[in-house]
């Protein structure tokens, strides 16, 4: 008879409900349905449709293919004219199973031509002054001309081609189509002007040193083939200048004559090692390839300074051979620093390698190659074996470039020889990013012409990973900093880009031309999107899991969004539909916080409510069963007395769990005498689990995260009953700041007192 009077009971509360909701409808005006708006339905709008090619998992499907273009190349470089001129031969393999009428080759030197309309795109307006430098590279410079200079393009038997050069793209136009399977082979013969690097902040050229010298880091220098896939056909978008680049691997064959007296390396195996070394560098070299602690000197800094005094009329050819690579780059001066130190990788050994000017040392001595050998390690961790032979880090002045084997790196101290943190960690963070970039996009090859965050967001979240890493192996580095600090990463480094003017922000998946902050929205956002994951959402074994398995499933080939986002979902049994949305697809933002809590008190006297419901359906206390009542602190039914009431008191309650429970399950029921009832609400709009510390009146704290869905169905406010043993005394959402919640004034209980500008002052200063 209880059972039945609880069903009854609570039937009654069900139907009391609804009626009165009905009610309400009836008197309003209905209101129209709506499109699912839901932040937790599936992507299926938004993603492309899964295919042979690419699987609804995130693996290359049965059919993937890609294309390949292989070089054969005769570079020279003009040290007195500052001109580099070259022959190639590209054998172009189409694997796909169209049939192609021409092919497309990138010229990107033409961002730099006499003609170029990369300037033109750009707004301008008059500063009110500006810095005598400024004004005269604004208004009175001559306009450098530096684009392609095509003298040939030519079939395998020499007969010329017709081609037709727009802007940064060339047509090449084959006799006949090109049928899958089938290879074509062409020749291109071009010069070019190389630009100085420093003045005009491009990616590759040279830098003059003080002794008339120059140091040059060459890259983008050759016409290389566009990419053709089954995503979008021929990735032929216009270069203008900030989106990278899109390229298919292949295999190369270059030589580079250069002056006699300088050093080079590049991208590739150096195949006439012998002709080109004296006896002290091979020995030094010999010994380099078995030293894994510290870097060996190959070049030393009293060598390069004795050929920079002398200019050398004759001239030497360094060639070299790279396997399966998407790009080629090289650099070469007569006043480089040469260091070398081997790496364990799996069964066999890479090398670490250095290329710096004196003015780099001793910050390059001392950490340079150390930092190439880190990341290597890290990286490798995290995705896969390093699969080069040798990783190679470039000192060029004000640079952070990236290409297969090889990349620039800023950082050199003071005139005066003074190092600051600033300048030694800015030095190894470039060096790890870049060195990075060896695995994001230059071996998992994203499409950087269209998806930036695909290579610059994965590559500074892995980069963040690897600088904790080099914290723990190098604390002489750190001292007395106790850890690394890293500029990207941590949610609360994004939250000042998150809460800012929505006109100037853009989505994830926005092309890195059309953004407003390109470093915030391609490298910050997304690295913290996936750090957050990692440590909050996933947990770190099923994201590491999950980004070792994409890592392993595209590496090599060219991925896109959503073989990443699925991949992370196939690994990792996470449904993430709701985090790509939100994170990648909007501008929303993070803010979560405590709307209310109320506490209750448990007592055997019945309370006002279930009085008038009572009342209002004719039920005499007669007909219910034995009830527990709650009571809230400060409502009318609440009297002081019930503080002291403890669950033992209330008889209906006691009288149930002896009639119902086993004697030998009592001592295992918990016994809580506090009651609150928590609103959490969400001004802002992306969702996320709600991370909750509880302080307890003994000074104990406990820390509970509530996943996010718990927002699938109210997205504005979501409740929770706490029953405790112990009297809460405080509550803090997102305690450690983990979810880059742009607003924490919303995120404590009782709500912490504003501080003026003075005591904002002082805790600053005095942070203990």
């Amino acid at each position: 008879m209880r059972l039945l009077n609880s069903l009854f009971l609570t039937t009654l509360f069900f139907v009391s409900a609804a009626v009165s909701a009905q009610d309400e409808t009836d008197s309003q005006k209905r209101d129209p349905g709506h499109y699912n708006t839901n932040r937790f339905k599936q992507l299926y709008e938004e993603f492309s449709t899964p295919n042979m090619f690419r699987t609804a998992s995130g693996a290359p499907g049965p059919s993937y293919y890609q294309q390949q273009a292989d070089y054969v190349m005769d570079v020279e470089l003009d040290d007195k004219n500052k001109k580099l001129s070259g022959f190639e031969t590209i054998t172009y393999t189409n694997n796909s199973p169209d049939q192609l009428e021409y092919l497309w080759v990138q010229l990107d030197q033409n961002k730099r031509a006499k003609n170029s309309k990369s300037p033109l795109i750009e707004s301008s307006g008059i500063q009110p002054s500006d810095m005598a430098e400024t004004f005269v590279k604004t208004y009175m410079n001559s306009v450098f001309d530096g684009g392609f200079n095509i003298m040939e393009v030519k079939d395998a038997k020499g007969n010329p081609l017709k081609y037709t050069i727009n802007q940064t793209m060339m047509r090449v136009d084959m006799p006949k189509n090109l049928m899958p399977g089938d290879k074509f082979v062409f020749a291109i013969k071009w010069w070019y002007n190389i630009n100085d690097h420093v003045v005009d902040r491009a990616r590759s050229g040279y830098e003059t040193f003080e002794d008339g010298n120059r140091g040059y880091v060459i890259a983008q220098f050759y016409p290389r083939m566009a990419v053709y896939n089954d995503v979008e056909g021929w990735q032929n978008s216009q270069f203008w200048g900030r989106d990278e680049f899109a390229l298919p691997f292949g295999n190369f064959e270059v030589n580079i004559t250069v002056p006699a007296d300088h050093i080079l390396d590049g991208t590739g195996e150096l195949q006439n090692r012998k002709d080109l070394f004296s006896k002290e560098m091979m020995n030094r070299y010999e010994a380099a390839q078995k030293s894994y602690d510290k870097p060996v000197v190959i070049v030393t800094q009293a060598e390069a300074e004795a050929a920079s005094k002398s200019f050398s009329t004759a001239k030497k050819t360094w060639k070299f051979k790279a396997e399966n690579v998407r790009d080629y780059a090289f650099a070469t001066s007569r006043r480089y620093i040469w260091d070398m130190m081997a790496v364990k990788m799996g069964n066999r050994s890479v090398m670490a390698v250095s290329l710096y000017p004196p003015e780099g040392n001793p910050l390059w001595e001392q950490w340079s190659t150390r930092a190439v050998a880190s990341t290597l390690k890290s990286y490798s961790r995290m995705t896969f074996d390093y699969p080069y032979s040798k990783a190679i880090s470039v000192n060029a002045k004000n640079q952070g470039m990236e290409y297969p084997m090889i990349c620039w790196n800023h950082g050199r101290p003071d005139k005066d020889g003074s190092i600051s943190d600033r300048t030694k960690f800015g030095m190894i963070s470039v060096i790890i990013h870049e060195v990075g970039h060896n695995y994001f996009p230059m071996i998992i090859n994203s499409d950087e012409r269209q998806w930036t965050w695909m290579d610059e967001g994965l590559n500074t979240f892995t980069q963040y990973v690897a600088e904790q890493d080099f914290a723990e192996t190098h604390p002489d580095a750190i001292a007395p900093n106790k850890k690394y600090p890293s500029r990207r990463g941590p949610a609360k480094k994004i939250v000042d880009y998150m809460a800012g003017d929505q006109s100037q922000l853009a989505p994830i998946m926005s092309k890195g031309l059309n953004v407003y902050d390109f470093g915030a929205n391609a490298y910050s956002k997304p690295a913290t999107a996936l750090n957050i994951l990692r440590e909050t959402i996933m947990g770190r074994e099923l994201f590491d899991f999950a980004f070792k398995t994409y890592a392993n499933r595209w590496m090599f080939k060219h991925p896109t969004p959503e073989d990443f986002f699925r991949t992370m979902e196939d690994a990792s049994a996470v449904d993430l539909d709701w985090y790509w949305r939100e994170w990648f697809y909007t501008t929303d933002y993070v803010d979560i916080g405590v709307k209310d809590v109320k506490k209750f008190y448990v007592t055997s006297k019945m309370n006002k409510e279930v009085k008038e419901m009572m009342a209002a359906r004719g039920i005499s206390e007669s007909d219910l069963p034995p009830l527990v009542y709650m009571v809230e602190e400060g409502s009318e039914d609440f009297d002081e007395s019930m503080r002291n009431e403890k669950l033992g008191d209330v008889k209906t309650l006691n009288e149930y769990i002896m009639e119902n429970i086993p004697a030998e399950e009592r001592s295992k029921l918990k016994q809580p005498n506090y009651f609150y009832k928590i609103t959490f609400e969400k001004p802002g709009g992306i969702p996320m689990p709600i991370i909750v510390q509880f302080t307890y009146s003994d000074g104990t704290t406990e820390k509970v995260t509530y996943p996010a869905e718990i927002w699938r169905k109210n997205d504005k406010a979501v409740g929770k009953v706490i029953p405790s043993e112990k009297e809460i005394t405080r509550i803090e959402v997102d305690p450690d700041e983990e979810t880059a919640d742009i607003d924490t004034s919303n995120n404590n209980w009782p709500k912490r007192k504003k501080l003026g500008a003075f005591d904002r002052f002082k805790n600053k200063t005095n942070p203990d």
